[in-house]
């Protein structure tokens, strides 16, 4: 089957690999349809890389058609479509009974002192074979894949992999109150999706802010009041207190994460540590890795006193200074981690109707074959072509 590949550093490739067979009476084969690029996947295509291997499968937003099923399968049958989502969650221990499936204790990485694995990630987290791919092994059929109805579209059910719950999450965490006001860093797929999640559920004010102005203007069409950090003459945050009554957003979503504009000293760091041996840094980035972290600064300085911070954006820092003095003396909640995927399902499903009033029918910008994955990858870091949200098809 054909499949991205991480080679190196900002290199992709498609290359043919072995099929996936089935390992267990539980697993799945899901031939993909449709599989996403996500913000992700460029900390593996810019800073992650002493956590992978060259030939490492990459991708962690599919859905597809089951082609075949183990032997102690039941829930799902060769021909029914799924989603699957990118945490590779038992669905029966003890934290996956709690909601908690990204940290599974079944999946685990224990020699490094982690989560639930993911799909098509890193050695951190299980080094799974990923869903930018023909085909995918899935564990757990009877409890790990999503079944969604024939019909619509691929779009209308795909994010439920990762996007849907990890925005939905984020707005959940956040405990913005009914009429109160949000405030979103990054208006990429789980940005967007974040604002939009929250006017729907509520929020009576949401301020989305991003460097990029074909993403400014996508929320704003939706009902964001948008803003450009980099055109705010040192005034953004006096600009975000005179749309929520003076005080500040109720709460920050930071979804930006790792790699956020505005940090030089930290992304001269991360580019030094990249050039050495794997092993070294790899030892380094566990130890003394640090993030940068202007997006998080600038999310504490934002929300109101007594309000919340909820990290949608991923971080990875092992030594990451964090500005305790102003949280403790602001008295903020600070909320973050892996979206839970099948938490959300039951909540999110019902979403998923012609009706379509989180616009997930048009959320995608590009629509590709695979085979043009490494262009996409450079595009989507880039940020070239307006691309937020790009759909890969096999």
């Amino acid at each position: 089957m054909k499949a991205v590949t991480w080679q190196a550093r900002r290199k992709v490739t498609v290359e043919s690999v072995p099929d996936p067979v089935l390992q267990e009476p539980t697993d799945v084969i899901v031939r993909i349809t449709t599989s996403g690029l996500c913000g992700s996947d460029l900390h593996l295509y810019e800073v992650l890389g002493p956590f992978l291997d060259p030939g490492d499968i990459l991708g962690h937003e599919p859905m597809g058609v089951v082609e075949e099923t183990g032997s102690e399968v039941r829930r799902v049958k060769p021909g029914d479509r799924v989603v699957v989502p990118f945490n590779v969650s038992c669905g029966r221990c003890p934290m996956c009974l709690a909601g908690l499936h990204s940290q599974c204790e079944t999946t685990q990485v224990r020699a490094y002192g982690s989560g639930a694995a993911l799909f098509g990630y890193t050695k951190l987290y299980g080094q799974v074979p990923g869903g930018q791919a023909e085909f995918l092994r899935v564990p757990f059929g009877d409890t790990l894949p999503i079944p969604v109805p024939e019909g619509p579209p691929d779009d209308r059910f795909v994010y439920l992999s990762d996007v849907l719950p990890t925005a939905w999450q984020a707005v959940d965490y956040a405990e913005v109150p009914r009429g109160g006001s949000l405030a979103v860093l990054g208006l990429g797929p789980i940005g967007d999706m974040a604002a939009r999640i929250a006017l729907l559920r509520g929020a009576e004010t949401v301020v989305g802010i991003d460097p990029v102005a074909a993403r400014r203007a996508r929320a704003a069409a939706r009902g964001v009041h948008v803003l450009d950090p980099a055109a705010d003459d040192g005034e953004l945050v006096e600009r975000v207190r005179d749309l929520t009554d003076g005080r500040g957003p109720d709460a920050v979503v930071d979804a930006v994460g790792m790699e956020a504009h505005g940090a030089p000293v930290a992304k001269t760091l991360q580019s030094l540590v990249a050039l050495l041996p794997d092993a070294l840094a790899g030892r380094l980035m566990r130890r003394y890795g640090v993030d940068r972290l202007s997006a998080l600064h600038l999310a504490v300085e934002l929300v109101r006193r007594g309000g919340t911070v909820s990290l949608a954006g991923v971080y990875g820092g092992a030594a990451d200074p964090m500005p305790l003095l102003v949280m403790f003396d602001k008295q903020l909640r600070l909320r973050m981690g892996q979206a839970n995927v099948l938490r959300w399902v039951d909540e999110l499903l019902p979403l998923l109707t012609d009706a379509d009033p989180l616009g997930v029918d048009g959320f995608a910008t590009h629509r590709l074959p695979l085979d043009e994955a490494p262009a996409a990858y450079e595009m989507f870091q880039s940020k070239s072509d307006d691309a937020v949200k790009i759909l890969f098809r096999p």
